[in-house]
């Protein structure tokens, strides 16, 4: 008869329920806290250098991030088409995760080596030069618009509190790509790029 008073009370079922799942949600998140596979990184993983390091903001500023997903998923039809599935351990420097899960585009985890630097800059100048039936928006001002380097040192600094073993050299040289004033936003942007997910690509 317990459960009587349970079903006709929807305020106390509706607390129950929420305790329900939070348990049930908690005893799947909480231990991969402590799992290596999801808290150690990759063996040769890096933290991104400067050069890349404007070019992940770039993506995010531009809203890449917003159409292509960055996290193959373990199934065969995506392992055959991308490469390597996506592990925790290649993104455990990242902040934020850019994974995703819309795709308008290619998922675009394993893209790093995958065209050639001209090819990136063909695409993004203008998506259909080299994929006709591309729907993306080209990004012409990219090739325009010069980076100073002047904030890359406070980022690196923001995300060695947050775990990034960006060392005390790292942090002085940070500003060193950008000298001269000749860095274009693409010339990040597809350093950028090219690293994404070639770690494991490499070890297959």
């Amino acid at each position: 008869m317990k459960h009587e008073i349970v079903e006709k009370n929807i305020g106390l079922m509706i607390v129950l329920i929420v305790v329900a799942i939070s348990f049930g949600g908690l005893t799947q998140i909480i231990p991969l806290f402590w799992q290596n596979q999801t808290t150690q990184p990759v063996e040769g993983l890096e933290p991104l250098g400067p050069l890349a390091l404007e070019g992940r903001d770039i993506y995010i500023r531009e809203g890449c991030h917003v159409c292509h997903t960055q996290m193959v998923r373990p199934l065969r039809a995506e392992t055959e088409r991308y490469g390597h599935y996506s592990v925790a351990g290649e993104h455990v420097y990242e902040h934020p995760f850019l994974w995703g899960s819309k795709r308008t585009g290619p998922d675009l985890a394993r893209v790093g080596g995958r065209y050639s630097d001209d090819w990136q800059r063909a695409h993004l100048y203008n998506p259909r030069d080299v994929v006709p039936e591309s729907n993306m928006p080209a990004f012409p001002w990219l090739f325009e618009n010069t980076l100073t380097g002047k904030d890359t040192a406070a980022k690196m600094t923001a995300l060695r509190t947050v775990g990034v073993p960006y060392t005390d050299e790292d942090i002085a040289n940070a500003a060193a790509p950008f000298a001269g004033g000749e860095v274009k936003e693409i010339d990040a942007l597809v350093v950028y790029l090219q690293q994404l997910g070639t770690l494991l690509t490499q070890k297959r």
